[in-house]
């Protein structure tokens, strides 16, 4: 019964304490609800007054970009306006322009057309005058015309004959001259040394001794050399010194070579003598590229064929009439670049043909042919340029002169042959062998004349045309060629031209 009222105290209190949690928690909500309201309404009378302080400079700064704005477009209207009446000026002085080119326009119409009137009267009126001078004379137009010019020529013939000689007379002074200082000047820039050359080598020998060896038993090791190199080695009572005799440059460069190296290593015989002339030809195979190489260089061309300059290198060892070949055509291709630019003409083509003009030269042992056309060939094989070919294949007047180049070539390769000391051939010897030329050659029956031309390079013969027909022509001149080839020692080949003329003159009586 006691635990009942408690229990039912314990209930009491607990629905008393529940309901005044309730009146609390609502008393808290309360004020708390109060003090947030209060935060709000601060914030929100905060945010009105930012907000209308922001109004307020927005306002004002309105007011001013607008008076900007206006100020802008009131100095635009007044431009707009300046320009307005500057174009308005303008436009009226134009009108008042053109207003007068108008009238000028009017004016010189009506000028022109009073000048054609005036020309037709004054050509009416010249032809009335001729008609009547014609009338008076009793000669046409061109009949007075011709009259008064023989007139004219019969007086003055004399001074107008003397005036053209003095003209012509001094023309050919002044370019003589002329043409003396450019040569003068293109020799000046270059001058070569010329190293003479002739057909045997000597070699200085250590002691008599090796001579005795050079030859071997019953003369094997000599036999084998001479087989091998292609020369002859003379061995005389000379002391100390073989001779190696030969006309080709190269193989006595190489027999040089080869004899020195077996006298240094002291073992001459056959096995070994095939050996080091083997050597030596592969040094002088090298020898001769660097020959050619420099000589590139030297000349400052660009662009030749590997083979072009191994065939210039060969040069070196070729020799015309005692002048070194790769040296003279050094000479030739800086004498022609320099008439080139004396003459303003192709510099780079003149010295390019200069220098491979006696190419032919290299291999004309080798190939039959003149070395002007065995050189056209090389050059065409290995690609040379139509100008260069033209420049050089006329210098021996062989084809005619198609370029100033040409004759240029043709102008430095004389002047390099022909200067003293650049040849070794005597004045005499060189007028003996064109008589002997020409004597060969008028020794036949049946020929007129004979003439030694180019250098003596070529036989230029004329024959009776009444006793040598066209057929026979071809056996004289082969006859010809056969006996200059038995008879006569030259270098190069000699050209045989026979000629056979038919004139037939009749008179008109």
């Amino acid at each position: 019964m006691n635990q009942f009222i408690l229990y039912l105290i314990g209930i009491g209190l607990l629905w008393i304490g529940a309901v005044l949690g309730y009146y609390a928690r609502q008393s808290i909500l309360r004020k708390r609800r109060g003090s947030i309201e209060a935060k709000l309404q601060k914030k929100i009378s905060q945010t009105k007054a930012e907000a209308e302080e922001i109004l307020n400079k927005a306002r004002e700064k309105a007011k001013e970009v607008i008076a900007t704005a206006q100020k802008e477009s009131d100095e635009r209207r007044n431009q707009i306006l300046k320009t307005e009446k500057i174009l308005l000026k303008r436009e009226h002085i134009l009108e008042r322009k053109i207003s007068l080119f108008e009238d000028r326009e009017r004016e010189f119409k009506e000028k022109v057309s009073q000048l054609r009137k005036i020309k037709e009267g004054v050509q009416e009126m010249e032809k009335r005058v001729k008609k009547e001078l014609e009338k008076i004379s009793g000669l046409s137009k061109e009949e007075a015309k011709k009259k008064l010019l023989e007139n004219v020529e019969k007086e003055h013939q004399k001074e107008i004959l003397e005036r053209i000689y003095k003209l012509n007379e001094r023309a050919e002074e002044q370019f003589e001259k002329r043409a003396k200082e450019i040569i003068t000047q293109a020799i000046q820039k270059y001058g070569l040394s010329q190293a003479q050359e002739i057909t045997t080598t000597t070699l200085t020998l250590p002691s008599d001794e090796v001579k005795g060896r050079i030859i071997g038993k019953e003369g094997r090791n000599i036999k084998a050399f001479e087989k091998l190199t292609g020369v002859e080695v003379i061995v005389d009572d000379t002391p100390e010194v073989v001779i190696i005799s030969g006309f080709s440059p190269i193989r006595r460069q190489i027999a040089k070579v080869a004899l020195e190296k077996l006298i240094q290593d002291g073992r001459i015989q056959p096995a070994r003598i095939e050996e080091t002339v083997a050597l030596a030809k592969e040094q002088i195979a090298e020898q001769i590229k660097e020959a050619g190489e420099k000589a590139v260089y030297e000349t400052g061309i660009l662009g030749l064929h590997p083979k072009l300059v191994q065939l210039l290198g060969r040069l070196y060892f070729r020799t015309s009439y005692g002048q070194n070949v790769l040296l003279h055509s050094i000479e030739v291709s800086y004498l022609a670049a320099a008439l080139a630019e004396e003459l303003k003409a192709d510099s780079e083509v003149a010295k390019r043909a200069g220098l491979l003009h006696d190419i032919g030269k290299a291999v004309d042992h080798q190939i039959q042919g003149s070395h002007v056309d065995i050189g056209i060939k090389i050059l065409e094989r290995f690609g040379e340029k139509e100008e260069v070919i033209k420049a050089m294949k006329s210098h021996h007047d062989e084809y005619p002169a198609e370029s100033i180049e040409a004759i240029l070539v043709k102008t430095a390769d004389a002047i390099s042959g022909a200067r003293p000391g650049a040849r070794k051939d005597s004045l005499e010897n060189y007028l003996k062998r064109l008589k002997e030329l020409e004597d060969i050659a008028l020794s036949f029956s049946g020929v007129k004349k004979a003439y030694a031309i180019q250098a003596g390079r070529e036989v230029r013969v004329f024959v009776e045309p009444e006793e040598v027909d066209d057929l026979e022509t071809y056996k004289l001149a082969r006859d010809i060629a056969s006996r200059i080839q038995e008879e006569l020692k030259y270098p190069g080949e000699i050209k045989v031209s026979v000629i056979r003329e038919t004139r037939v003159v009749e008179y008109a009586r």
